[in-house]
Order: structure tokens, then sequence, then C-alpha cells
């Protein structure tokens, strides 16, 4: 079940949704006069969504690569990255 609050009570609740947030790992919904407005969530989380959608994005770049065929073979791929890291 989420954790929802009026914006009104941010300043109030200040601390208490920052030490739900850092404990549960999980956000809370804000709402603006009845409606969703915002998710608040600690900048350990958020950084951990970030950084798993960035990872999720460069393996979505691999799986194209190998379905439109650009890919190398062993041997090709490490003369590249030995050429590249300055090895040859």
């Amino acid at each position: 079940m989420p954790n929802i609050c009026p914006a009104a009570t941010l300043g109030t609740s200040y601390k208490e949704i920052s030490r739900y947030c850092h404990e549960t790992g999980k956000p809370v919904f804000v709402t603006d006069e009845g409606r969703g407005d915002l998710a608040v969530m600690s900048m350990e989380n958020y950084e951990k969504i970030s950084d798993r959608f960035e990872l999720y994005s460069l393996l979505m770049q691999g799986l194209d690569d190998v379905r439109e065929g650009r890919t190398y073979d062993y041997k090709e791929a490490m003369r590249i990255a030995k050429e590249q890291a300055g090895l040859i």
C-alpha cells in the first residue's frame, strides 16, 4: 500500500517522511488538492533506480547491436579493446 500525504503536511512532517523513505526504501506520494503531484524518495534509492535504468539502457543497446549484426568475434573484440586501452 503506498504512503500518501497531502502537500500541506510536507513542511510539518518532513523528518517523519524522510525517516520513512530511508527506513523502508519506499517513496511517499504527495498530493496537491487531492490529485497526485510528486513522489518523494531518499537520494540513495533514487540513485539506485537511476543506475538501474542506465544499466537497462546499455543492455538494450547491446541487444540491439546483436540483433542488427553489429558484433565481433572474440579475437577481433580483444584486439579492439587492447588497442583502445593503449596496450597495442
